[in-house]
């Protein structure tokens, strides 16, 4: 049976991280897990004790989401052998339970097929806000094949060896990765992935939604990652 290593880029997560890793439990229960790997960007609380406490091996020192991506992911294809799957999923997000069953089907059915998955975006928030920007992504994902990097990648080891894996940029690794994916090789999974609303309580959800999609106009548009990147931390 095949089984997953996944890959977690977390910076300062230790308030976030043990609901993510209680989450991602289900998979070792269901004799899918295959490991966990922290790529650490230099946290400075808890976060790697943490992870190292529940079972993760610690990838540390690349700096930035992307970057972590890419180590983390370069550390995974290592352990993750013939057949083997990789998921990337923030520190901030948490699989919904029963997450496995259809995983575990969409493995089975796109075992020798180059073929990835991501999951229904959520926000831990129950407000009307939040469920109108749940449903802007949902809308994304279908009209556009544009799933973000919260939204979890459940991937064929070899096929993402075969991409090239995760660019190490500052910004819109995740988008880069899936339009090398495809349309056509990109498909939905059922399961929620919820992530924490924090950053859209601080900067307002009108703003934050309006600026991201600033950027990603300006990323089709060919701005660097790295300029987009220093505007996006303004």
């Amino acid at each position: 049976m095949s089984r997953i290593v996944t890959i977690i880029p977390a910076l300062n997560a230790a308030v976030r991280l043990p609901a993510t890793l209680q989450s991602l439990a289900e998979a070792e229960r269901a004799g899918l897990s295959a490991g966990w790997i922290l790529a650490d960007g230099g946290s400075s609380d808890s976060t790697a004790r943490l992870a190292r406490r529940a079972g993760c091996a610690i990838v540390a020192g690349a700096k930035g989401r992307g970057a972590q991506l890419a180590a983390g992911g370069e550390a995974a294809l290592a352990r993750a052998g013939a057949g083997g799957w990789l998921l990337f999923l923030h520190a901030d997000t948490v699989l919904e339970p029963g997450w496995t069953g259809p995983v575990r089907a969409f493995m089975a059915a796109n075992a020798d097929r180059d073929r990835a998955g991501y999951f229904r975006f959520a926000l831990d928030d129950a407000s009307a806000r939040a469920r109108r920007l749940e449903a802007l992504v949902a809308w994304r994902c279908r009209t556009l094949a544009l799933p973000y990097g919260d939204q979890g990648l459940l991937i064929p080891a070899a096929f993402y060896a075969r991409l090239g894996g995760y660019t190490p940029w500052p910004l819109f690794e995740d988008v880069d990765l899936v339009r090398r994916i495809g349309r056509a090789r990109l498909k939905p999974l059922s399961p929620r992935a919820v992530t924490s609303a924090d950053r859209f309580a601080r900067d307002g959800y009108l703003k934050r939604s309006a600026k991201n999609l600033t950027l990603l106009a300006r990323y089709y548009c060919g701005d660097s990652p790295e300029r987009l990147a220093r505007a996006y931390r303004k």
